[in-house]
């Protein structure tokens, strides 16, 4: 007996079984383990000491949410987030318009000596923070900083760049920036590059000048590139700690102490990990609603 027609048209395609199942779980399978081992474990057992009165010795007690309650009546938790906020929304922008103008500058077909330009402007990105923080603490030293020196013998004054909290928290802005435009750079050039050329010769023929290309042409196209740098350059100032201590150690006194500074002061310096772990989780949950709501934006922008 013969198979009819409509049985063989139903019948579904045998699948041919993959001889490379196995190869992407090896080959992933070690930075699953790492990322178990030094992200996923810990978080495990910060989330768990959040709601303990834990300080780092002995046995520790379920307090519930009381961490979480006295945190969020905590004025100095607050003022840390305040600073840090504050430090965020000056230096992201800051770092974004820097490493867009250098990177333009690099590809323009004007420039010469593209390649050390690229050299000298990415050897910030290779320092430590915490020596470009004690580099920009030497430059701009009240008593001994190089900057000062100058203006004195300028016949001006020597300006409060540490004991004034609002100069003190710009000379921080002024070094992260410096630090992180390098790596902003890196992103740019790779994303101007891979702009069509034919655009730029088309708008050339109808007469659209450079400043206009630029923001008819270079910044929509370099728009998920864009996306990248703000969320990253958010991320990395909302968890900035080094170049503070080095530079100014969060002065004066605790005026620029940021969200980072203050978990770690409350939870080694005064042994309340449970506290600390709490807050920990609120800046956390912070990053993660940052990287959502750019992430929803990002994604209305490229569906339009």
């Amino acid at each position: 007996m013969t198979n009819s027609a409509a049985d063989v048209s139903v019948r579904p395609p045998r699948k041919r079984r993959s001889t490379y199942t196995l190869a992407p779980l090896v080959l992933i399978a070690a930075n699953v383990v790492l990322f178990a081992l030094f992200f996923v474990w810990p978080a495990v057992i910060g989330l768990v000491y959040s709601f303990t009165n834990y300080t780092g010795v002995g046995a520790f007690q379920f307090i519930g949410l009381d961490n979480y309650q006295n945190l969020f009546g905590d004025s100095t938790f607050y003022d840390a987030l305040t600073r840090t906020l504050l430090y965020t929304v000056l230096v992201v922008p800051l770092n974004f318009v820097l490493s867009l103008f250098i990177a333009n500058l690099v590809v323009s077909k004007q420039a010469k000596g593209a390649s050390v330009a690229r050299v000298v402007f990415f050897i910030p990105w290779l320092i430590s923070p915490i020596v470009v923080g004690v580099l920009w603490r030497w430059l701009f030293g009240e008593n001994f900083g190089l900057i000062n020196y100058v203006i004195e013998k300028l016949g001006g004054s020597a300006v409060p760049w540490q004991s004034n909290a609002d100069l003190s928290l710009g000379v921080v802005v002024m070094a992260g920036a410096w630090w992180g435009t390098a790596f902003s750079m890196l992103l740019f050039i790779a994303a101007i590059k891979n702009v069509p050329v034919s655009y730029y010769e088309a708008a050339s023929l109808d007469g659209a000048g450079p400043w206009r290309q630029f923001i008819s042409i270079t910044l929509p196209s370099i728009a998920p590139t864009s996306f990248i740098v703000i969320l990253l350059n958010t991320i990395n100032a909302m968890k900035e700690y080094p170049l503070f201590v080095s530079l100014n150690n969060g002065g004066p006194g605790t005026s620029n102490n940021l969200l980072v500074q203050y978990i770690y002061q409350t939870g080694f310096n005064r042994g309340q990990i449970g506290y600390a772990s709490a807050a920990s989780f609120v800046l956390m949950l912070i990053l993660m609603a940052v990287a959502i709501i750019q992430l929803i934006v990002n994604r209305r922008v490229e569906n339009r």
